[in-house]
């Protein structure tokens, strides 16, 4: 029996040319918990067969057993693969979704049958977890059951020597899924005039909806601003950065840097979108002043035709949605909202089962660090070294995604997105039904984020009256610290450090700058950010200015004036006057100890982003900014708590007289010092050495590599997330093992 991703990956054919190189009779078939091979032979053979596995695998399988036994069986007269069987409340690895591989590629030139067709693919490529609807993996089970094989095709599927030897989604241009355009005016459905009519709008500055591998995406040209800015008024999306699909590598390098990591990363069969870097800038409004652009190579073969005959380097390509909207799945519903943002609407006539946005990755200290976990990566499991059977975890609020429990394995869902979006919440729960019925889970117990608020902790509570079973609440930050625990399979005390905008604290305040003690059982908080003001609490994110004023009022009170900085000079007397009695008065101010707030704050005060248009956009600004390299840091205060009084009295005096890039940089590096000084305090209170670094600051590329490099220069042992984003996105692993250690 071989267990891991083997299913959906070309597994099964791969070990029937294996066999017949090595001249053994036998079977191999799927089952719902892996792939069972007998082999038949000269057991010198079967070795070789057995080495073979493992060093020729597919490219996109992983490998995580064999489990090889002596059994009776009749006798074979041949290698061949056998009807799939289920095995109860057992599953296999489920493939994520593959992108168009370079032999499928060639034969859109040269296959009489497939010259052009948008959907070629083979057991090395094409859409898995995006069709599937239940296990095994079989033809039957995915949205490609409604297209009946060509005979030509139905030869392919059964040649155990042809590259599509059961590929469940074959087809070509006789039996295959087919594109449909629509216009306001017209409706079309010949393949090349699309094409044509696709390029014309594009180089026009036209906006394109596009139906991807799992939902639909809205297109425009990246270097035509007129169009990008259309795209951004109609879509209403203030700044948030869009994310750009370049032809080619050659490229992405014309306009992105791009690092040997990077490239290898860009260009795997996953094909993330992935922070890089800006060369040479695009329309301007499509990264909005940032220094950094979302870059994508095509995944899909229509990608590639459509490359053929667009002018234009580069596309915008974005969700298909409105504003927090999940991405759109149904053609329905894609017709009825995006066609008043599209000129144009390009669909196909199979299924997307699965809803899956792109994933987005960043190399960070050499190594993926993955910002929103989707397609290319879900779902494949997180190994772990607790048995996690029947716990469902269900993440945060923000940036959701939950976690089911089979065996040792965690299985974390796509990126969800934001709960309080009520059709968000309608996707999340769903998605836990379709997680439940594809991997055959049943729940045990249930964990959630310890806000009471969150929608996912209400669900929670609705889940435990429901079932009648246990409901564990995790603080949230601890929850982060335990994610990258899981994912580096620590189970012991190390020093957690955890940084983000928002948590709710054991103390019923707001936390998020936190540094603690820290097992899978739970946690001890030796320190923290001193606790701030929010005047006007949720405001105060949208309006960073609010955070610049409370630390600013915090640290030297009424005696400042505050016309002294331009920040506060742009904004009106009547408000600042206002956000004063709220935090004199303490209405509506919780209190918070979130580095994100402290981020904002200086964005704020440097002028980079008084006002938010989307979440995190003030320390992305002031990350931005940094193009200056410098050892300079800022002072801090660290006693029981960590106070900035003396790094905004050196902010402030350096505002006049050094620039915004130095500033910032300085700025970054006296966190990078606060994450070292905590470390060795504690260190030399309880000798623990190993330093675990989590949350959404964590995406931060400069400080998360400065933090790094100085607490390993002072011989700390430090992790951090790479298997599952440092962000909300990873919170719901987290949960999921403190869970499983407190059952235990």
């Amino acid at each position: 029996m071989i267990k891991g991703l083997v299913q959906g990956v070309g597994f099964r054919p791969f070990i029937c040319r294996l066999a017949l190189k090595h001249g053994l009779l036998g079977e191999v078939d799927n089952r719902t918990d892996g792939v069972s091979v007998i082999v038949q032979g000269d057991m010198k053979a079967i070795d070789r067969f057995s080495n073979d596995i493992l060093q020729s695998a597919p490219p996109a399988s992983q490998i995580k057993s064999i489990e090889i036994f002596e059994t009776k069986f009749s006798e074979y007269d041949s290698f061949k693969i056998a009807a799939s069987k289920n095995v109860e409340n057992q599953i296999t690895e489920v493939s994520p979704d593959i992108a168009v591989c370079q032999d499928c590629l060639d034969d859109m030139k040269d296959d009489t049958r497939r010259i052009e067709y948008p959907f070629t693919n083979c057991t090395n490529c094409g859409p898995r977890f995006t069709i599937i609807e239940a296990l095994p993996y079989d033809r039957l089970k995915t949205s490609m059951k409604s297209f009946r094989m060509c005979e030509k095709c139905k030869k392919e599927y059964e040649d155990i020597q042809d590259r599509r030897f059961h590929a469940q989604p074959v087809a070509c241009n006789s039996c295959g899924p087919v594109y449909h355009y629509k216009d306001p005016a017209r409706s079309i459905t010949s393949l090349r005039k699309i094409v044509e009519i696709i390029s014309v709008q594009i180089t026009s500055g036209k906006i394109v909806a596009v139906k991807g591998l799992g939902g639909y995406f809205l297109m425009c040209d990246a270097l035509n601003d007129d169009a990008v800015r259309k795209l951004r008024l109609k879509k209403d999306r203030d700044a948030k950065p869009f994310a750009v699909m370049f032809r080619n590598i050659s490229e992405v390098k014309k306009f992105c840097f791009l690092s040997s990591e990077e490239e290898k990363e860009l260009a795997s069969w996953r094909r993330p979108i992935l922070i890089l870097k800006q060369k040479e800038a695009l329309s301007p409004s499509v990264s909005n002043g940032l220094n950094t652009t979302g870059a994508m190579l095509p995944y899909m073969p229509f990608h590639y035709l459509m490359f053929r005959s667009l002018k234009t380097p580069a596309v915008v390509l974005t969700s298909g949605n409105i504003s927090d909207d999940p991405i759109i799945i149904n053609d329905d519903e894609a017709e009825k909202y995006l066609f008043p943002v599209a000129d144009s609407i390009l669909s196909y006539n199979r299924n997307i089962i699965n809803r899956a946005d792109d994933s987005v990755v960043r190399i960070i200290n050499h190594q993926q660090s993955i910002l929103r976990r989707s397609r290319g990566f879900v779902p494949r499991p997180v190994d772990l070294k607790l048995y996690v059977e029947g716990i469902l975890a269900l993440g945060a609020e923000q940036k959701n995604s939950f976690c089911v429990g089979k065996g040792s394995q965690a299985i974390m869902s796509q990126y969800i997105g934001d709960l309080k979006n009520s059709s968000t919440y309608d996707f999340f729960t769903n998605t836990i039904d379709r997680f439940s019925d594809l991997f055959r889970f049943i729940p045990a117990s249930i964990t959630c984020d310890l806000h009471p608020d969150y929608l996912s902790t209400q669900h929670g509570e609705m889940l435990e009256k429901k079932h009648r079973i246990p409901l564990f609440r995790i603080q949230h930050h601890h929850a982060h610290v335990a994610s990258c625990m899981a994912e580096s399979g620590l189970d012991e005390e190390v020093i957690g450090i955890s940084l983000d905008g928002t948590g709710y604290g054991t103390d019923g305040n707001i936390w998020g700058g936190e540094f603690m003690i820290a097992d899978l059982k739970g946690f001890n908080r030796i320190n923290h950010f001193e606790y701030i003001p929010m005047p006007g609490s949720g405001k105060a994110i949208t309006e960073p200015w609010r955070m610049a004023f409370s630390y600013i009022y915090k640290y030297f009170g009424d005696s400042f004036d505050f016309s002294s900085v331009p920040l506060f000079r742009s904004i009106e007397d009547a408000k600042l006057l206002t956000v004063r009695e709220m935090i004199v008065g303490k209405v509506n101010t919780p209190l918070t100890s979130g580095a994100g707030r402290l981020f904002d704050a200086v964005s704020a005060l440097l002028g980079l982003c008084p006002l938010e248009t989307f979440d995190a956009e003030a320390p992305m600004r002031l990350e931005s900014a940094i193009d200056s390299k410098t050892d300079e840091s800022y002072p801090f205060t660290m006693s029981d708590i960590i106070s900035f009084d003396e790094t905004f009295k050196a902010i402030l005096e350096d505002m006049p007289h050094r620039s915004v890039s130095v500033i910032a940089a300085k700025f970054h590096n006296m966190v990078a010092q606060v994450i070292l000084q905590v470390s060795r305090k504690i260190r030399m209170d309880t000798s623990l050495n190993k330093v675990v670094l989590s949350g959404g600051v964590f995406q931060n590329k400069y400080l998360l590599e400065r933090s790094v490099e100085i607490l390993k220069k002072d011989r700390f042992k430090v992790f951090t997330n790479h298997l599952v984003p440092a962000n909300d996105g990873g919170i719901s692993l987290g949960q999921l093992i403190i869970t499983a250690k407190r059952l235990k």
